[in-house]
């Protein structure tokens, strides 16, 4: 059996979108890749984020927000930059992993940008729903890149 690929999703401050990325891989791909999830900063985990993935299924009650340090020794195969401020911020990783960047947008940001509750969780869901998309062609687009590469 092939060793799973080692994936690290990673944002400004882990509270959300790499958080989604981390559990929607865990939740549909835990037999290909070994997810992770981290931050250059942290920022604690989003509790709109827990409420809109538990909604669907996933529950990332437990996740906890990590900054980039913490699993700086771990060999990844691939670090997904899931936000523009990540991309401009990324940290060097000494080993082979390649990067990869898909800019999700800022559910916060977005909430603050309408009123009333259920309209800032759809803020959350459609981002959420958008990660499940990616995540769910994931290893398509991984397999196509080791072709190119």
């Amino acid at each position: 059996m092939a060793e799973k690929l080692k994936i690290l999703f990673l944002c400004t401050g882990n509270s959300c979108r790499s958080q989604m990325a981390e559990a929607w891989v865990k939740h549909l791909l835990s037999d290909q890749i070994e997810p992770y999830s981290a931050g250059i900063e942290t920022h604690g985990l989003n509790p709109n984020a827990v409420r809109v993935m538990a909604e669907a299924g996933v529950d990332i009650s437990r996740h906890r927000s990590k900054h980039v340090k913490e699993i700086k020794d771990i060999p990844f195969d691939y670090v997904i930059i899931v936000c523009d401020h990540a991309r401009e911020s990324c940290p060097l990783f000494p080993r082979k992993a390649k990067h990869i960047h898909v800019s999700f947008e800022d559910p916060p940001f977005l909430a603050s940008q309408v009123d009333g509750e259920e309209e800032k969780l759809n803020c959350y869901r459609k981002v959420r729903d958008q990660i499940k998309e990616f995540v769910i062609e994931l290893p398509v687009k991984l397999e196509k890149r080791r072709v190119v590469e």
